[in-house]
């Protein structure tokens, strides 16, 4: 240990209440997930688990206790940058903090150890890899620990998708000094995530708080389309970052409308997709982890600072940054897991505005995600079979995202099991807006025979090709193309030849996408991944199984929602109330509804859809409620909107009543 007990203490001053501490660090009010996360580590149980989305304010979740508590909290993060940006905050706003990382030189660092020994800090942030350190578990000993707070928390499991050997060293700390309370934040957590963290950070089953709160974002407007290949990508990819960043900037110094994210899977497409955009004359910058830390550095901090519009990245880029602005995320590819893709998104929008989600995928881009998930560590040691298979069902639960069916903020708000603040759709991803077009007409029998018929087929096809070939040359066999390949495998002389040559590829390739996300077929762990049958596709082929599968639309879909489909959504209001065939005194009270919505809606600032959409004011014309509780029946009307607009618009709806004769 280190003899400080010569070296004198200074005395932190705590607050007397977390609203005190608020007012310092410059906000006027908690969100109410803070103030329950909060009064869990003031107060009892001492523990808890924060799940709310990036940028959503988790690190008040412990800076607050910290100024309130007394003593020393310890917060690990893995990022430098990140600890550097908040302790210069805590800093401005008179809280003693500091970081201690490898960047300082070892006189700084030293000094700043010496005084964390003494308890001079209120909080302290430290990578992951420090405590690993005797010699720094030491200096926590002497400090005095009030909290241990934990954010990325997602990276101590196995089952997340950024998983880091270093943050469990976290758990054994804990184990080690016993502190009084400990907090884990992530932005990013599954049921199965949640439990392992709480079981590497030795939170007792039953005896801490759990909050999962904040995770809609109604302002994003996601979408998925599925591409032919990298011409069409480059294409989608132009238009959006155009419609995110505005025109492209005539002279120097002026400034573009937002900026833009490009995700892609490799260094070398994010190289490629960079200089395409820069030839478009479109102000672009690459980053990966291929590139020397000062570059990937200067480039994160010229983004931040709004001297750089886009930025074509990898997955190495975006943890830290503080943009509010950004009004597209681009992904060229999916990445490995419905976590990292709405951690990725999410840093889109944070100011509230409208903002793009936009995921490409096209065909080899499964392919290559089967690839990256067998590909040797950098010790070139293959990884294990479990954690191939781990990965690979992760990627599987993302196409059934891609493929989705439903509203995608609804669809990823049930995955994380938020299920309070499941909107009833969203009104403006582009499966709301295709099932709007579509008079979301119920599937009758015939198409549902339809749809059992094509699964088999396909189900058919894979299992006669015996595993040959991949899927593109059995899609090719199913629609009857007889080209040099078929005829190689023997593909001609199959009776699943030319079972789909009616169809189109795109149509053939949806129906094997859909077939992926269901489970019914895989495919090989091989250098050349094929496609085969498995126990459930063969339940389903052989009739023990439904074949319960929404064929995908034969029309071609529109390439993503934008900026420009404002004008298109107000010509469709007067549609969604004749569509609902309502009378001359409903189409009253229906345009009433919509007048109360628009109102609220300037007064926030959103789009009138955020509020609400056509089909809960229809809902509401028809079902007429007339208390709190029957708005729970509405359509679209979740308990959080409920809470938040119910009494406005049943307010509305009383009105309309007194208002109306007989």
């Amino acid at each position: 240990m280190l003899a400080v007990a010569s070296l004198p203490s200074v005395s932190i001053p705590t607050l007397a209440s977390p609203e005190e501490a608020l007012a310092v660090l410059g906000h006027a009010s908690f969100r109410p997930w803070q103030e329950e996360a909060i009064r869990a580590i003031v107060g009892s149980p001492g523990r808890a688990l924060v799940i709310a989305p990036t940028g959503g304010g988790k690190s008040l979740t412990y800076q607050v206790p910290a100024m309130v508590l007394g003593g020393t909290t310890l917060v690990v993060s893995p990022l430098v940058a990140l600890m550097e940006d908040q302790v210069r905050k805590l800093v401005e706003a008179g809280v003693r903090a500091t970081f201690i990382a490898s960047t300082l030189d070892l006189d700084t660092r030293r000094e700043r150890e010496r005084s964390l020994a003494r308890g001079d800090y209120a909080i302290v942030y430290a990578a992951p890899e420090r405590l690993s350190s005797p010699r720094f578990k030491d200096l926590l000993v002497q400090a005095r620990l009030s909290l241990v707070a934990v954010d990325e928390a997602h990276c101590i499991s196995q089952f997340g998708h950024d998983f880091r050997p270093d943050y469990l060293e976290i758990g054994r700390m804990i184990e080690e000094l016993q502190p009084p309370r400990v907090l884990a934040c992530t932005a990013t957590a599954t049921p199965e995530v949640r439990r392992e963290i709480a079981e590497r950070l030795g939170l007792a089953a039953g005896r801490y708080a759990e909050i999962l709160r904040g995770f809609a974002r109604p302002n994003l407007n996601l979408s998925a389309v599925h591409v032919s290949g990298p011409r069409e990508k480059k294409r989608l990819v132009a238009h959006a970052v155009r419609r995110a960043i505005g025109p492209a900037r005539a002279r120097a110094g002026e400034s573009a409308r937002g900026g833009a994210i490009v995700y892609a899977s490799t260094r070398r497409s994010a190289e490629a997709f960079a200089g395409h955009l820069q030839e478009l004359g479109i102000d672009a910058a690459v980053y990966h982890a291929g590139m020397g830390a000062e570059e990937r550095t200067r480039i994160s901090a010229r983004f931040a600072a709004r001297d750089v519009d886009v930025v074509v990245a990898t997955n190495a880029f975006g943890m830290g940054i503080d943009r509010p602005d950004i009004r597209a995320v681009i992904h060229l590819a999916p990445p490995g897991s419905i976590e990292a893709y709405y951690q990725e998104v999410g840093r889109a929008g944070r100011d509230g505005r409208d903002a793009e989600g936009l995921l490409l995928c096209a065909p080899q881009d499964i392919m290559l995600r089967r690839r990256l998930v067998e590909a040797p560590d950098l010790d070139g040691q293959a990884p294990a079979k479990e954690r191939v298979a781990r990965a690979w069902r992760l990627f599987r639960e993302l196409l059934l995202y891609l493929d989705a069916r439903t509203c995608r903020h609804d669809f990823v708000l049930r995955y994380f099991g938020d299920e309070q603040e499941i909107l009833g759709g969203c009104g403006h991803c582009d499966v709301c807006l295709d099932l709007a077009r579509r008079g979301e007409e119920p599937a009758d029998s015939q198409a549902a025979a339809e749809a059992v018929a094509i699964v088999k087929k396909a189900l058919s096809a894979v299992a006669r090709a015996k595993s040959r070939a991949g899927l593109g040359a059995v899609i090719d066999m199913l629609r009857g193309e007889d080209n040099a390949r078929a005829q190689r495998f023997g593909f001609t002389r199959l009776s699943t030849f030319g079972l789909l040559s009616r169809e189109t590829e795109g149509f053939v390739w949806a129906v094997f996408r859909g077939l992926l996300a269901a489970g019914w077929i895989d495919l090989t762990a091989t250098e050349h991944p094929v496609p085969f049958v498995t126990q459930a596709g063969w339940a389903v082929l052989t009739g023990r199984a439904p074949a319960a599968f929404a064929l995908p639309s034969r029309a071609p879909r529109p390439p993503s929602p934008g900026a420009e489909r404002g004008a298109e959504r107000a010509r469709k209001v007067a549609p969604a109330a004749k569509r609902a065939e309502l009378s001359a005194l409903e189409a009253i009270l229906f345009e009433r509804l919509r007048a109360h919505r628009l109102a609220l809606a300037q007064a926030r600032g959103v789009p009138p859809y955020v509020v609400a959409h056509d089909k809960t004011l229809v809902d509401m014309v028809k079902k007429r409620p007339r208390h709190l509780s029957d708005m729970c029946n509405i359509h679209g009307m979740s308990p959080t909107r409920v809470e938040k607009d119910g009494a406005g618009f049943l307010a509305a709806l009383v009105e309309h009543a007194a208002d109306t004769p007989g």
